[in-house]
């Protein structure tokens, strides 16, 4: 007589019941917003004023941006380090044209080609040549930093024109920005991409095994490439926003951009070893950088400070979930 293995149950859907989506990530990443919207109302009286609102949203909404092309591809298992030094190329590019008389349409569509070709040569590099994708993009930051340097100098470029300006500076409705217009809807197309869509389950399932994924038939390396390029686009898109908001360009634009992105990243619960995460968590989590930023900055927190802040804030979340798991293997005793 032989065992009968119990039937395997397989469910019909994936969706989280409520007790799970009470007690997620993105929860917590809720409640900790609203407090932190809390305090800063007590901290300052001008908090809660629309426009102060209005100008927090400016504080994440460009780093915002660049984060959600960046989850993609933190959970396919790559990264790119070189998304503020494509921010500087792209602005840089795009000040030059300005010297030569270019107008609005055509700095747009330099400062986006700009960023999709530095997003395509990353992303040659790595799926092409198989090179480590944390290496690769710490020369191109150097690179394309460089190149602006170079270009540059400690001069500026200026003189952008009038109908630039609302990239950076319009507004929508109120006091409702062009710029978190534009990252919301940006949201919503990112979330249906890596939720929705055959796309995103292959982005998830190359981050978990990119061995099984390449024999099982999914085209990896070509995957790797169109995320590359879509993180190249989104910060040749910041770049647009960052240069109009600024009215100027110097090569040191957008410095510390790229810690602030993967701060967003990772603290919105997207694994950094890759194959896990939610861009619900990585707006959440932009919205609460914002908070925290805008209200440092009311009480005149010096800027160095906030860089430290951000810097201690993404070793913890990195480094919580892994001493949680060791604490409860007992590993620590």
């Amino acid at each position: 007589m032989t065992d009968t293995p119990a039937p395997r149950h397989i469910p019909d859907r994936l969706d989280k019941p409520l007790s799970s989506a009470i007690f997620s990530w993105e929860a917590l990443l809720v409640v900790i917003a609203v407090l932190i919207f809390a305090v800063n109302s007590f901290a300052s009286p001008y908090f809660l004023d629309p426009w102060s609102l209005s100008d927090l949203t400016f504080n994440f909404t460009e780093k915002g941006l660049i984060a959600l092309a960046m989850a993609l591809l933190i959970i396919s298992g790559e990264i790119d380090l070189s998304v503020a030094a494509i921010v500087a190329l792209a602005s840089t590019m795009m000040g030059m044209a300005v010297q030569a008389g270019a107008g609005t349409p055509v700095l747009v569509a330099i400062g986006v080609v700009v960023g999709l070709a530095c997003g395509a040569f990353n992303g040659l590099l790595v799926t092409r040549l198989g090179l480590p994708s944390i290496v690769v993009t710490i020369g191109t930051m150097s690179l394309f930093r460089g190149i602006a340097f170079i270009i540059l100098g400690d001069q500026a470029y200026k003189g952008y024109p009038e109908s630039f300006a609302f990239f950076g500076q319009g507004y929508v409705w109120w006091v409702v920005s062009f710029e978190l217009t534009l990252f919301l809807v940006a949201a919503v197309i990112y979330w249906f991409i890596l939720h929705r869509t055959s796309f995103g389950r292959r982005v998830f399932a190359i981050g978990n095994n990119p061995v099984a994924c390449q024999f099982s038939g999914v085209r990896v390396g070509r995957t790797k490439f169109i995320l590359f390029c879509l993180t190249g686009l989104m910060s040749g898109i910041a770049s647009v926003l960052i240069t109009s908001r600024l009215g100027s360009t110097r090569p040191s634009i957008a410095q510390g951009y790229e810690l602030e992105a993967i701060t967003m990243v990772v603290l919105g619960g997207v694994s950094i070893l890759g194959g896990a995460g939610s861009i619900l968590g990585v707006v959440l989590a932009a919205f609460i950088m914002g908070l925290v930023t805008f209200g440092l900055g009311l009480l005149n927190v010096p800027g160095i400070v906030m860089s430290i802040f951000i810097g201690l804030l993404l070793i913890i979340v990195i480094a919580l979930p892994i001493v949680w798991r060791r604490l409860r293997e007992g590993r620590f005793a």
